[in-house]
This record gives structure tokens, C-alpha cells and sequence, in this order.
């Protein structure tokens, strides 16, 4: 038994840890983040390496983490909020900062409110993304998820930019955080009022639903409310406690390049970090975060 330990352990290296950071669109704030945060990862615990998974993003996150095929991924709050409890095999790692509802058309649009969106054609997003299950939400509480009222592409950011500009759609949603790369790069925009739907958002779903600003100074256009979501970075609830607890001490820790990354991590902070009802920390996240409360 010794002997065959031994010749286990003979020419070869430690086995390397592998960390998949499940994110979304390469134009966009998850990616930016999570590509950050696997550069952390690799540089600060042994023998691991991580990379950032591009994917559809939240929907599709949670289930990559569930079936096993990722380590950590980014989520907005009501994708988790159902009217059931949450999944147990999730937990939090923290809440992240605030997603914002971007409903974009071409500056010379007859678009000005949400319900000028009958039958013009519409990307809901990609099949799979929380935007596409925020926007489903919000459709339904303005009446217009009807089939025919409008029609619906499934595009992710990239698609959509190209093609509003196109012209092959009318206006586009995204959900991210301020400001989306995508977005900022995009001539000849809009950006239309949502906040009006919220308080409908609110009752019928979820009261993670609030009234965010995008100012002037982010894209450069006309200043808007809109709806906002929190977002979380979520693990398995079988994640080892230390790995857990050293995962959320570098978010805080290392806050200032995922926020040189992208400014939306300078959200970040230890009393909204642990505001990650209804799905409950980790233990070892809860652990750290006990460690250093002010």
C-alpha cells in the first residue's frame, strides 16, 4: 500500500484546482468583473487557476452551478426570487452591486415609453439571461406579452447592438451595471423611461425590484429612471467553507482592481455585501464577513 501511495505520488505535480467563473457577454459587466476576479483567484490561493465562463449569464449561471459545471457565478436577485424558497444547493458569496433595466433604441425613434413597443420588432434577451426573465415580467405587467403584440428576437448584447443598428430590430433590453460597455460605445442611442412600471414589478413579483437613475454622465443621452435588481455572486452550498471564506475576503479585499476593471464594483462594500436575501450566505463568506464588520 505504501509502495503503490509512492509511485502515486513519483513524476508528477499536485493537481491543480480549477475555478469556473460563470459571467455573460464579453461586452458586458459580469465578464468584465468575473475575468478580474479569476486573475485574484490565481494570483492569491496555490495550486488554482481560474477562468471566466462566457455564457447567457444569470438564468444560465444559476444552472451551471447547480449541474456541477461551474464554481462561481454572477445572478441577478429575481432570478432566485419565485415565490418558493430558494434552492438549497445554492448560497451567496455576496451581493455584487445593482443590475439596471436598458431598454435602447436609435435616437431618431418613435420609441418614447414602454408602450410604444406594439408591433415593433424587440430583443428580450438571450435565451437564458436574466434579462430575458426580468423583461418577460415586465411585459406582462404591461400587457404586452400577448403573442402578436409584439415581436420578440432572443438576442444577447452583442447581436443587439448590431442589429438596432442594422436596422433588423426596433429597440433591445439589457440588463447590467452602469455603464455597459456595449451600450457606451453605441452611437445615435436612446434610452427609455421604465420607472413607472416598478411599483406593478414590485406587486406582482418581488419587492427586489427599485427605481435607479442612469444619468447623463454615464452614456452621454438624456437622463432616465429605470428598473433595478440586485445581483449576487452565488456558489454551490457544498463549497469547502475555507475556499468560501477566502473567496469573499478577496472580493473586499481586492475591491479595487475588479472596480479598475469595471467602476460598477465600487458598489462594493461589506454592509451590502451581506444584504443577499433571500439566498443566505455561505457559511464561510458569513464567517469572513463576521471577521471584519466595522
Amino acid at each position: 500500500m505504501a509502495g503503490a501511495a509512492l509511485a502515486g505520488c513519483v513524476g508528477g505535480e499536485p493537481e491543480r484546482r480549477h475555478i469556473r467563473i460563470a459571467t455573460g457577454s464579453p461586452t458586458a459587466v459580469y465578464y468584465a468583473v468575473g475575468t478580474a476576479f479569476a486573475g485574484i483567484i490565481g494570483q492569491e490561493l496555490p495550486e488554482t487557476y481560474a477562468t471566466a465562463l462566457v455564457t447567457a449569464a444569470s438564468a444560465e449561471n444559476v444552472q451551471l452551478i447547480v449541474n456541477g459545471r461551474a464554481e462561481i457565478g454572477f445572478t441577478q436577485a429575481d432570478i432566485l426570487v419565485t415565490g418558493a424558497t430558494p434552492d438549497p444547493r445554492i448560497a451567496a458569496l455576496a451581493r455584487v452591486y445593482d443590475d439596471l433595466l436598458h431598454l435602447v433604441v436609435r435616437a431618431d425613434s418613435t420609441i418614447h415609453a414602454l408602450g410604444d413597443l406594439r408591433g415593433k420588432r424587440v430583443s428580450v434577451g438571450a435565451a437564458g439571461s436574466g434579462t430575458e426573465v426580468t423583461v418577460g415580467r415586465l411585459l406582462a405587467v404591461a400587457g404586452l406579452s400577448a403573442p402578436g403584440t409584439l415581436t420578440q428576437h432572443k438576442l444577447n448584447l452583442d447581436n443587439s447592438l448590431t442589429a438596432l443598428m442594422s436596422e433588423d430590430i426596433d429597440a433591445f433590453f439589457f440588463s447590467g451595471g452602469l455603464p455597459v460597455a456595449g451600450i457606451l460605445r453605441l452611437n445615435g442611442k436612446r434610452i427609455v423611461d421604465l420607472s413607472k412600471s416598478v411599483t406593478a414589478m414590485r406587486d406582482k413579483y418581488s419587492d427586489v425590484y427599485v427605481v435607479r437613475d442612469v444619468p447623463t454622465s454615464v452614456y452621454d443621452v438624456k437622463s432616465v429612471a429605470t428598473i433595478a435588481v440586485p445581483n449576487f455572486l452565488v456558489v454551490p452550498r457544498k463549497m469547502a467553507d475555507a475556499l468560501a471564506f477566502d473567496l469573499a475576503r478577496m472580493l473586499l479585499e481586492r475591491r479595487d482592481v475588479l472596480a479598475a476593471a469595471h467602476p460598477a464594483a465600487e458598489n462594493l462594500d461589506i454592509r451590502s455585501a451581506v444584504a443577499t436575501l433571500p439566498v443566505p450566505l455561505h457559511p464561510g463568506a458569513a464567517e469572513y464577513f463576521r471577521s471584519v464588520k466595522p
